[in-house]
């Protein structure tokens, strides 16, 4: 309780500083659901966007609220674009408790991050019992006994439990963590012989794209979100130049960031769609929040800088001042991709991927199912992986989920098609993808998945053979 009151207490400060920044008036946040926040200035003229990271650990399963109900079209775990649209160490909620089984647990530790590669879908307990208890406890939360044996170092059985509903590793560890018939319970470590590699995630065979090919070399990509870690492995030497839209704030948030930067750009231990591209990063969110004028500064920034593509994995009202600036941005060539949100079906269009010409990209999972969370709408252009994808955050790489992920997929298959040569007029590229997508769900365009899943592949291969 004290930690959902200190979270509720720091997000009312980031907001306070956010408003005397702007001379504005102090706005309240009204949460809107489903991983996205949005909240208006008492005055109704200055907009607060918030990302979903801070709901998510305020309202997700590690709270006193209740946690969210899985979502039944797709069995996805629910956005962990909570950990700004995602971290991905954000809590899920569990699955349904199915027929026979017990209910399942609620976590009873903090989730934690984990460093270093590992099996998604996997964990590993070791217990005194036999066999038989290992299923039992499989049993109760929801988990698949892939294997159990006697370890004569261990002096007990180990068992690998399988995750078959999406849950991330960190949560399905910290739901284990009250058992007391488990004696360890760890994430299930990838290790490889010491040739260089690199993690590859599922994105690149779901959108075509061949890992080893990719580059997006000298394309300038701007990513507007929290901070980064440009220590990390993934992003060392790999950022060309950083903006602080919110210099008088101290920076505390950098997971979320981190992730976007390095699905696009990534390299070394951890490859990104175009890891060749000339990142720009600019820093407007804190605290999971943002307001419109540091949005403002930091578009004006971007492409000042040259930006040819400019991500923004976030979500809020309809505002007139930022439409103005995303329309003129386009106006001179810059491609505008922006998360689909993450507040579900119902809920209002989010902006600015419902702007004109904004290219509005959904979530999809390993086997093209739309995320649960995720909003619908006319205004959804394309789908592209983002519901339990692997992504570098500091001190390590964990698996995220949300709509801001599935964007930075897309961000980093467009740098590659500007890095071939042709027209690089927006319009010209989201009618490329549009036309070159996989269509998922009703035949043609729907409200779920757009014109389809992003086909890279294809998509070279069109504006090749042009």
């Amino acid at each position: 309780m004290t930690r959902f009151v200190s979270r509720i207490l720091a997000g009312i400060a980031i907001t306070a500083q956010l408003a005397m920044a702007a001379h504005a008036q102090t706005t309240a946040p009204a949460e809107a659901g489903g991983g996205e926040t949005q909240a208006r200035a008492a005055s109704g003229e200055r907009h607060v966007v918030y990302l979903p990271q801070m709901l998510a650990e305020l309202f997700g399963p590690g709270t006193g609220r209740a946690a969210p109900a899985q979502p039944a079209a797709s069995g996805d775990a629910p956005s962990t674009d909570g950990n700004a649209s995602g971290s991905g160490a954000g809590p899920a909620a569990p699955p349904p408790t199915t027929a026979g089984a017990g209910a399942l647990a609620r976590p009873v530790a903090p989730q934690r991050a984990i460093s270093g590669a590992f099996v998604p879908d996997e964990v590993l307990v070791t217990l005194d019992g036999e066999a038989d208890v290992a299923a039992a406890v499989a049993a109760q939360f929801g988990l698949e006994l892939r294997s159990a044996r006697v370890s004569g170092l261990l002096g007990r059985t180990i068992a690998r439990f399988g995750i078959p509903d999406g849950r991330p590793v960190a949560f399905v560890l910290a739901q284990l963590e009250g058992d007391g018939r488990l004696a360890d319970r760890v994430p299930n470590h990838v290790f490889s012989l010491q040739q260089a590699a690199a993690v590859v995630n599922y994105a690149f065979e779901r959108i075509a794209l061949d890992a080893g090919s990719v580059s997006g070399e000298n394309v300038s990509v701007a990513v507007i979100d929290t901070a980064l870690d440009e220590a990390h492995p993934a992003l060392v030497d790999r950022v060309a130049s950083v903006f602080d839209a919110l210099p008088d704030m101290a920076v505390k948030d950098r997971e979320h960031g981190t992730s976007i930067s390095g699905l696009i750009a990534g390299g070394g231990p951890f490859r990104g769609m175009a890891p060749g591209v000339r990142l720009l990063h600019a820093r407007a969110f804190e605290g999971g929040i943002s307001s419109t004028n540091v949005l403002l500064s930091a578009l004006d920034w971007a492409v000042e800088e040259g930006a040819q593509i400019v991500n923004m994995s976030f979500v809020g009202p309809e505002n007139p001042l930022f439409s103005s600036a995303c329309r003129n941005a386009m106006a001179r060539g810059v491609v505008l991709v922006a998360a689909a949100g993450n507040n579900g079906p119902g809920a209002p269009f989010g902006y600015p991927a419902a702007y004109d010409g904004v290219i509005a990209v959904t979530a999809t999972d390993v086997h093209d199912r739309v995320m649960g969370k995720a909003n619908r709408g006319r205004y959804i252009d394309l789908s592209a992986p983002g519901v339990n994808v692997v992504a570098p955050i500091p001190g390590g790489m964990d698996v995220v989920t949300g709509t801001s992920f599935a964007a930075a997929v897309v961000s980093g298959a467009i740098a590659n098609l500007i890095h071939a040569g042709g027209d690089a007029a927006p319009e010209t590229l989201s009618e490329l993808l549009r036309t070159t997508a996989v269509d998922l769900g009703d035949p043609g365009r729907d409200e779920d998945f757009g014109d389809g899943l992003l086909n890279a592949r294809a998509a070279m291969e069109k504006r090749v053979a042009d």
